[in-house]
């Protein structure tokens, strides 16, 4: 069975930095896709980032130069870390590991 165990979040204040990781356990064949989205309170799942296979990155808009995410496809871990966070930043973060698997999801707040 696949397991993915998301790791960091909890309350940052405004201008604040935070680093999330995930790891996967269990079975999966030729992962080619890792990322992160996230959920506002509210709304729906959107994009945060996502790591290609050979070192293609993708980051949603309003995460572009804040954001970095770090994919180890040998070991399933996936990272993302953010700067100057935002009040707009807060929501449940998942990790994705190609696009059927999902992490529980952790909970990130801004706020002062």
């Amino acid at each position: 069975q696949v397991q993915l165990v998301e790791s960091g979040g909890g309350l940052v204040q405004p201008g604040g930095s935070l680093g999330l990781s995930c790891a996967a356990s269990g079975k999966i064949l030729d992962v080619t896709a890792m990322g992160w989205y996230r959920q506002p309170p509210g709304k729906q799942r959107e994009l945060v980032a996502l790591s290609r296979t050979g070192g293609r990155t993708n980051y949603a808009e309003s995460v572009k130069g804040r954001a970095t995410i770090s994919a180890d496809y040998a070991s399933k871990t996936v990272s993302l870390r953010m700067n100057n966070l935002k009040p707009e930043d807060t929501a449940v973060y998942y990790c994705m590991v190609n696009f059927d698997y999902w992490g529980q999801g952790t909970q990130v707040t801004v706020s002062s």
